[in-house]
């Protein structure tokens, strides 16, 4: 297979680490890529070090927003450049192994939704994890088994972000929402949590399986500055209402244990058991508050599963 593959960068001020996530994308074993980079109208030096590179690699390419869009609106810019066959999402703080296009790539057939790799949790070297783990064996898993086991039982431990996973590029485009239904007056456009989570539903259910590599092959990068720690008492309310939506249109089957588990999370949500057990299956966006919660020595049965 030598499809074009287009690695995606949504990028602003992360002039300290934007050279690290680049040259992870530039070093790719797979040869065939176009690597997006869009800047949100960085107000550091970003777009200097941006202009370096892709004055390095011709497969890099550059767009700069006039004005900050916010998050999700600057996914859509690097999705309207894209050029390729498969799209990978490459978040502007974390990176990706050297193998990753040539491990997921091969995985796909015309049943396949996506190809997941595994994930470390990293704080500055990525070599040394905070966290990790391949969250599955290499395997085949029914779109049935997953949107169980994302929506309900969190047992396999998939993932939240799509950040791990390679896509056909039409299906991100086709899955992409700005704004996400709720009357708790969210806005989606401005988070992009619960917008992420979406990616992968969306496209899910046009297929029978999901694929995973079983190998590390993805680098989260915890830090304060994240996206997604925006707001981490209100986070879970975004991914949940990302899920109820998409329950709602499409696995209505499943509206009743979701209601259930969301009533649940409700109940107890001021608890710290049960903020630390949703957080602990979800780490990609809560690594230093996982670290709280560790100090504070709760206890609670299982492990991290990602």
């Amino acid at each position: 297979m030598n499809s074009m593959v287009s690695i995606l960068i949504p990028v602003y001020n992360r002039e300290s680490i934007i050279s690290e996530t680049i040259s992870s994308a530039m070093n790719q074993t797979y040869k065939n890529i176009e690597i997006i980079v869009c800047d949100n109208a960085s107000t550091d030096g970003t777009w200097n070090i941006l202009e370096e590179y892709a004055q390095k690699d011709s497969r890099i390419k550059i767009f700069r927003n006039e004005e900050n869009l916010g998050p999700v609106m600057n996914w859509k810019r690097c999705l309207d450049n894209a050029t390729g066959e498969y799209g990978k999402i490459l978040w502007s703080d974390d990176m990706i192994s050297e193998t990753f296009i040539e491990h997921t790539l091969p995985l796909f057939d015309d049943d396949t939704a996506f190809v997941l790799s595994g994930v470390r949790l990293f704080f500055s070297d990525p070599k040394v994890a905070f966290k990790e783990s391949a969250f599955q064996k290499k395997g085949v898993y029914s779109v049935d088994e997953y949107l169980k086991d994302v929506l309900i039982y969190d047992r396999k431990g998939f993932p939240v972000s799509p950040g791990c996973a390679l896509f056909r590029l039409d299906d991100l485009k086709k899955s992409f929402l700005i704004e996400i239904p709720n009357n708790e007056n969210l806005e989606f456009k401005t988070s992009g949590a619960g917008n992420d989570l979406l990616f992968s539903l969306l496209t899910a259910v046009r297929y029978k399986n999901i694929k995973t590599v079983g190998t590390i092959e993805s680098f989260y990068r915890c830090h304060e500055n994240s996206l997604t720690m925006f707001n981490l008492s209100k986070i879970v309310i975004y991914y949940a209402w990302a899920e109820y939506y998409f329950v709602r249109n499409y696995r209505r089957n499943l509206l009743k244990k979701f209601k259930a588990r969301i009533f649940v999370f409700k109940l107890y949500k001021k608890g710290y058991d049960t903020l630390y057990s949703y957080i602990k299956v979800r780490p990609s966006f809560s690594c230093c508050l996982y670290l709280i919660f560790d100090t504070l020595k709760t206890k609670l049965p299982g492990k991290l599963k990602r």
